[in-house]
């Protein structure tokens, strides 16, 4: 099996005890140049908050967007925005991506900041 195989059996997994829960959650996109963020209804229909390191305020702040440091500056961006939302409760979908580095990096500063999962 490749990695992208992997990933996708990964992602079906963790999406499909989340459906089982009908809870808002916690999606995170990572690519090589950028993390991404977001949180969405329970229907799955709305996005009510969104973080990235594409805003300019993240970029403002951090050199590189593919660090661990910037995933930490993008989980305490989606927990303000996620409590301004009235959202504290979330199931984390990390998209397949194994729980290290940056993905485990923007989940503990949610958390940090907030967000429980």
């Amino acid at each position: 099996m490749t990695t992208v195989n992997n990933r996708s059996r990964r992602a079906r997994k963790t999406r499909a005890v989340i459906a089982g829960q009908s809870v808002t959650r916690l999606t995170v996109h990572r690519t090589n140049l950028h993390i991404y963020a977001q949180i969405i209804d329970a229907a799955g229909e709305k996005v009510l908050a969104s973080a990235s390191t594409v805003e300019a305020e993240v970029r403002k702040a951090v050199k590189n967007g593919s660090n661990v440091e910037a995933a930490t500056l993008v989980g305490k961006r989606i927990a303000e925005k996620a409590k301004k939302a009235g959202v504290t409760t979330v199931a984390f979908d990390r998209s397949g991506n194994k729980y290290h580095g940056r993905i485990q990096a923007l989940a503990t500063a949610a958390r940090e900041n907030g967000l429980s999962f």
